[in-house]
């Protein structure tokens, strides 16, 4: 008789039945009189045991090994006296579906860098790094939930661009038939293109690439982006509202579904943003900076890591806030395409938003006039061939607009309290790293 598979979650249910259980081993404990097998699906662990009778079921869980693959069929107990879920099952038959290799090539004291080699059987043996791509999928539906409610339509764009695209960060050249091609670094222009293409609201996530050989525990060579642009901004303003209520919504979603399981395996408590976030200017960071003994030299245009934390830890110092935006980043660390302010044209209508002092979104309000984007695109010395399909979408009608571009892996990050990027992905990229 073949019994239909039950999760281990489930298994209050069928107490005094018999049920087949399908997993990995866990651990063995082979004592003298007794056998232990505990056993592992995506939902939990059961003990199964075995008084030892030299029969052939003795023989087969001796030759277990951990991790193998197992259906196990047996009868479902209560047991108070065992730890898990005080149930046990006393199996009747065991079926190795797939036997593991010994010894395992990681262990519970194994370091981030060969886990990663083994990501799979990393993944698998932690429970707390399966919750994490639980959150993810959670994240991602809940920014899709409030995109899709406020009318954003989803787009695709492409990966593969004909020239290296805006400067900054370097991209990666691959060979293209009898040509050269260039991973997108960002969906910027053509998320741009669709506004002008009359696309309200546009939003995307999908992968990014940026051949910048840091070594940081913030930064990958291609990570997942999410990306917003939307169309009839009357300001900047209208950007971070949007992303300040998406985040917040987001956040409410995850806590809801999984708060309970983040504070058990991450020790972190999740908790709803108050909007507004704090808003402050790049010059009053600075000046907030430099009294607390940041950058002496009075030389850094941009926030530092440091400088990062430690505006950040202001703010909270002082609001009790976890996130500020920095608003009014000068022209000279901003893409040409970013909006000048009117009064004070050595500030661009930018921000950056911080969360617990690392940045996890940079956005603006574009410049959408045909004539300025090339006034400004010249001032950065830039050649305007190569953009000349970008700047096509600006010469015939495009309405004022502004986005945001967020990193999934940092936002992760920074919810579950990770060091390092590395943690937040599944199978990571980096300068060093293009392996499993």
């Amino acid at each position: 008789m073949i019994h239909s598979r039950v999760h281990v979650s489930d298994l209050r249910e069928h107490v005094g039945r018999t049920v087949s259980v399908c997993g990995w081993v866990n651990t063995l404990r082979l004592q003298r009189k007794m056998q232990f097998v505990i056993v592992r699906d995506s939902t939990g662990m059961v003990q199964v045991t075995h008084k030892r009778d030299d029969g052939p079921l003795e023989a087969e869980l001796e030759a277990l090994t951990p991790e193998s693959v197992v259906r196990i069929t047996g009868r479902v107990v209560d047991a108070a006296q065992v730890n898990l879920g005080g149930l046990e099952i006393v199996p009747e038959t065991v079926e190795v579906l797939n036997r593991a290799a010994t010894p395992l090539p990681i262990d519970e004291h194994t370091g981030l860098e060969q886990r990663l080699d083994w990501r799979f059987l990393d993944v698998r043996r932690r429970p707390s790094a399966q919750l994490l791509f639980a959150v993810q999928t959670t994240l991602e539906q809940g920014m899709r939930e409030y995109a899709y409610a406020q009318g954003a339509t989803e787009m695709h764009t492409p990966k593969l661009m004909g020239t290296a695209s805006e400067s900054g960060a370097e991209v990666f050249k691959l060979g293209y038939f009898d040509r050269s091609a260039y991973l997108a670094q960002s969906p910027q222009f053509y998320k741009q293109m669709a506004i002008s293409a009359g696309i309200d609201k546009v939003f995307e996530i999908g992968p990014v690439f940026r051949a910048e050989p840091s070594f940081t525990s913030r930064h990958a060579t291609e990570f997942t982006g999410v990306d917003v642009e939307l169309a009839w901004i009357d300001g900047v303003e209208d950007v971070m509202a949007f992303e300040e209520q998406m985040l917040a919504h987001t956040i409410g979603k995850v806590a809801d579904t999984h708060g309970e399981a983040i504070r058990e395996h991450f020790g972190v408590e999740v908790t709803v943003p108050n909007t507004p976030f704090p808003r402050i200017t790049m010059a009053e960071a600075h000046e907030i900076l430099r009294k607390g003994g940041w950058d002496p030299q009075g030389v850094k245009e941009d926030l530092d890591p440091e400088g990062e934390r430690s505006i950040s830890a202001h703010i909270k110092e002082a609001t009790g806030h976890e996130f500020v935006f920095i608003t009014h980043y000068p022209i000279g660390i901003r893409p040409f395409y970013h909006m000048r302010q009117a009064d004070d044209p050595s500030v661009t209508l930018s921000f950056d938003l911080l969360w617990k002092g690392l940045e996890v979104t940079t956005g603006a309000q574009r410049e959408h006039r045909y004539d300025v984007l090339l006034k400004q695109a010249a001032e950065k010395s830039m050649s305007t061939e190569p953009l000349q399909d970008y700047l096509n979408a600006f010469r015939y009608g495009c309405p004022p607009h502004g986005g945001l571009g967020m990193g999934l892996g940092r936002v992760l990050m920074v919810m579950l309290g990770l060091d390092s990027i590395r943690e937040a992905t599944f199978l990571f990229r980096g300068p060093n790293r293009l392996t499993p």
